[in-house]
């Protein structure tokens, strides 16, 4: 693989981006363009093939999404907007100018039926809209740049952003009790982790397109997860499990969404760490 020095990342104000605008100082032999959706709107083909045309870039890494799975049960246009017709365009720009695209996915694509960890090559089949314009970007993706890597990742969360830790940390230091889910099973992902697994990847001689699946090691409900963060943060709070039933919301949730991440681990030799190490890391962060 020729060497990346100039990488843009869109969406560097997300979670995402946010963490690997932190890890750049670490990477000093590469250049980095930051963007925000102010700064590059992605769902803008022209633009997106104006920027290109006037920045060297050797590498995209697309942080940017719509995230706000509930509300995009409402803002359709616009979440498809970003997650699909963008997706497509991003890759189209990098397959053009001869640019690695790494764009991020979700595990929100499947329906959730499986009782045994999902496989790239797993048959998709969302139950929200949020999850089906990620497919849709996945399939764009594929059809514009065929040498793209998809990385579908889950429950991701951060010191930066709005996330379910930060979530549970004001609630617990607010209230006497919380209810959390816990029919819905799956896997956390640090999103410093996986900030430090894309840099990892881009520093492989071979670059090898296809989708992966990333996430911290371990299965757990949403309920296991909030019981984590209380023993870390030391909280008083009461964590009560609730079923999804007794917690409704506009957009249905899968009841299992874990990812095996086998092909991502051996594919570039990465080592993910367990869940509960890295959420220690993001709390003692938070703490501070």
């Amino acid at each position: 693989m020729p060497s990346l020095k100039n990488i843009l990342v869109t969406g560097s104000n997300g979670q995402l981006g946010s963490e690997l605008q932190a890890l750049s100082s670490f990477y000093p032999k590469y250049h980095f363009l930051f963007t925000t959706k102010e700064e590059l709107r992605i769902e803008d083909e022209s633009l997106v093939k104006k920027y290109f045309a006037e920045n060297d870039i050797d590498c995209c890494i697309n942080c940017a999404a719509y995230t706000a799975v509930d509300k995009a049960e409402e803002e359709k246009e616009f979440c498809y907007a970003v997650n699909t017709s963008a997706a497509g365009y991003l890759a189209a720009a990098c397959h053009n100018n001869n640019i690695a695209f790494i764009h991020f996915s979700t595990d929100y694509v499947f329906d959730g039926k499986k009782n045994t960890p999902y496989l790239e090559d797993d048959a998709t089949s969302p139950v929200n809209y949020y999850g089906e314009t990620k497919m849709l970007g996945e399939k764009n993706v594929q059809e514009n740049n065929a040498n793209a890597i998809i990385v579908r990742t889950s429950w991701v969360y951060s010191s930066f952003g709005k996330n379910f830790v930060k979530t549970m940390m004001r609630l617990m230091a607010e209230k006497e009790s919380v209810n959390v889910v816990n029919d819905q099973i799956g896997a956390p992902t640090y999103a410093a982790d996986l900030a430090a697994a894309v840099m990892h990847i881009i520093q492989q001689k071979k670059f090898i397109p296809g989708i992966y699946h990333y996430c911290n090691e371990g299965i757990i409900t949403w309920y296991d997860f909030a019981v984590e963060i209380k023993r870390l943060t030391g909280s008083t709070c009461a964590v009560k499990g609730i079923s999804t039933a007794q917690y409704p919301t506009p957009a249905k949730r899968s009841h299992y969404s874990a990812m095996d991440t086998k092909k991502i681990k051996n594919t570039f030799e990465i080592t993910i760490p367990a869940w509960k190490i890295s959420l220690a890391k993001a709390v003692l962060l938070l703490q501070q």
